[in-house]
């Protein structure tokens, strides 16, 4: 949700030139440069980690550190935890469905769908279309980098006093449309929140359903991704899972256990739960052209730059990120309170990793990413 990066940096996500030549990954058997970075974010200060692959070779995990401080219980390879921004690749696949299906074009007007709703303060729908939204394009404001928010859903006091508010995307929108866009639809990149809890608005609006309904039917369900979710107001995670930990912007603080909270904060930008094992079978699926045909999935890869990171470029929806090595990944990454992932696969789908720490002030899921595809 909020923006904590692996495969992107400082804002989150970002944008890279191709490389000249293309590179071929590395063989991941032995994964030992993959162990060692796990271990690694442990003794810099994360809490626990846990990562799996998948490959030619088959599945495997690797897990370190505590996903229980209290207890000193260990974390699991088949932890849930929740995915942040991971949720954004999900809300873009099923829009791209539907544009396949020819129930809407990615350059329709944000207001041919939902009229009258993108207004004030400069900001124009008639001006905004869905493909800006999704690579975030489109200048609308991140409504969670507002003051006001960040007081009341980020900083300690604020957090406990609201971590079980129910907010509605008409709640979120609302906070963006106190504020003028950044820049002028397709002129400029700004990574926000807001524009992906428009977009599963627009796919209430064509389908008539919720986009929760809608991805559980299109991509979970047929992929069998059954530690997968949309926990909607739902406060817990299912089992197993290991607890989540954050210093809620201060990190000379106290650690704070933030693992229950109402993910409606998040909507449609970041409230999805899922597993390591799941998210490199989605990433592998997506990119092997199994959820999305030929000419959707080029639209998917087809990125903008993003000022400040010469090595991410955005789609929609899908990070291409160039790693140490020179690989290309596509995937995304997502922080929400007390959870920071990243999950990625190569262009043919033949290699992913996803790993997740289960704290959001230390570390970098990115350099698990690059140990995997770097690495021995």
């Amino acid at each position: 949700m909020y923006v904590r990066t692996t495969l992107v940096a400082a804002t989150a996500l970002a944008a890279s030139a191709a490389l000249v030549a293309p590179a071929v990954a590395a063989p991941a058997a032995g994964h030992q440069a993959t162990r060692e970075a796990v271990r690694a974010a442990v003794a810099a200060g994360v809490p626990g980690v846990t990562a799996t692959a998948r490959d030619p070779h088959g599945t495997w995990s690797t897990t370190a550190g505590v996903g229980d401080t209290r207890t000193g219980a260990p974390r699991s390879a088949s932890d849930h935890y929740r995915v942040g921004s991971i949720t954004k690749t999900f809300v873009s696949t099923v829009l791209l469905q539907l544009e396949a299906e020819g129930r809407l074009s990615l350059d329709d007007t944000v207001d041919k769908w939902l009229p009258g709703v993108v207004r004030g303060h400069g900001n124009d729908g008639r001006r905004v279309t869905v493909r800006q939204l999704l690579d975030h394009t489109s200048g609308i404001f991140n409504y969670t980098a507002d003051e006001d928010f960040g007081r009341a859903y980020f900083l300690k006091d604020g957090f406990f006093r609201h971590r079980y508010d129910t907010l509605t995307p008409a709640d979120l929108l609302g906070i963006a449309m106190k504020h003028k866009p950044a820049f002028a639809p397709g002129t400029s990149w700004s990574y926000s929140n807001t524009n992906y809890v428009l977009a599963g608005m627009v796919i209430k609006a064509v389908t008539g359903h919720s986009y929760a309904r809608e991805i559980t039917h299109r991509v979970i369900e047929p992929l069998h991704l059954t530690g997968t979710s949309l926990p909607g107001t739902r406060t817990t995670l299912p089992r197993p899972s290991s607890r989540a930990y954050s210093k809620l912007t201060d990190p000379a603080g106290p650690t704070y256990d933030v693992t229950t909270l109402n993910p409606s904060m998040a909507s449609s930008a970041g409230e999805m739960i899922s597993t390591s094992a799941d998210l490199t079978r989605f990433y592998e699926a997506l990119l092997r052209g199994r959820l999305l045909p030929a000419y959707q999935l080029k639209e998917m890869k087809t990125t903008v730059p993003v000022p400040g990171d010469p090595n991410s470029a955005y789609g929609l929806g899908l990070i291409d990120h160039t790693l140490s090595c020179g690989v290309h990944v596509w995937g995304h990454d997502g922080g929400i309170h007390g959870s920071t992932s990243t999950a990625a696969t190569t262009a043919d789908g033949r290699h992913a990793l996803a790993a997740n720490f289960n704290g959001d002030w230390k570390g970098d899921p990115g350099t698990v990413l690059d140990a995997e595809f770097c690495g021995d």
